[in-house]
């Protein structure tokens, strides 16, 4: 069970998609305890790569790296550069595979968790997107080793995924301009955390659609 790398330049624009539409609510929920802007900026980077890769026949490699790099160029605040380094992460792990497997994509979310921790001091419990990110990553692994499929595997994904996204709410925030407030942060949901979990939602969800 795989796919074709080029066929898989079409998720791009299914993830364009997820944030043009959520961009009101990921700016409401960074609202609660931060700037307000998260779904502005995320829209603007998202949007900008859908006028670069639009009517190119650009690879899942390609688009990737593409979205990774607007991001880390063209968006501001924290988030530019950690997701910039996510995509730049997926695209540098799939580069030389032809066909994407369950393993490749394995070899991707690890470089790309990987990227976020190498230019960040948040780790789990700090209330940031990697308490949507790590528990993901680690449900995928746990599905291969228990000899799931790769459409089961992304299924778990997105579960763990949620569960961390949702977990959150109830965490203080200890990374960021959020961390000011102290207890008065519990009780919101992490707009980064959001974001990552609409991100590997779509990610994965779409995978599954051309496997």
């Amino acid at each position: 069970m795989n796919f074709s790398n080029k066929d898989g330049g079409k998720i791009i624009f299914e993830l364009i998609k997820t944030i043009q539409d959520k961009k009101d609510f990921l700016s409401e929920v960074d609202g609660k305890i931060g700037d307000g802007d998260h779904g502005i900026n995320m829209n603007k980077g998202f949007t900008m790569t859908y006028c670069k890769v639009n009517g190119k026949d650009y690879d899942m490699t390609t688009a990737f790296s593409v979205l990774g790099d607007t991001l880390l160029e063209d968006i501001g605040g924290s988030m530019g550069p950690l997701y910039g380094a996510f995509f730049d992460g997926l695209s540098e792990a799939s580069e030389d595979h032809d066909v994407i497997d369950k393993k490749t994509f394995q070899k991707m979310i690890h470089t790309a968790l990987e990227a976020i921790q190498d230019i960040g001091n948040a780790k789990r419990g700090d209330k940031t997107l990697l308490d949507t990110l790590i528990p993901a990553v680690e449900a995928y692994d746990a599905a291969l080793e228990a000899g799931k499929d790769f459409k089961e595997a992304l299924s778990e994904l997105k579960s763990a995924a949620e569960a961390g996204w949702k977990s959150t709410e109830d965490m203080v925030a200890k990374i960021g301009r959020a961390s000011r407030l102290g207890e008065r942060s519990r009780g919101v949901l992490d707009a980064g955390a959001t974001s990552c979990y609409l991100i590997l939602k779509s990610l994965a969800t779409s995978i599954q659609s051309i496997l």
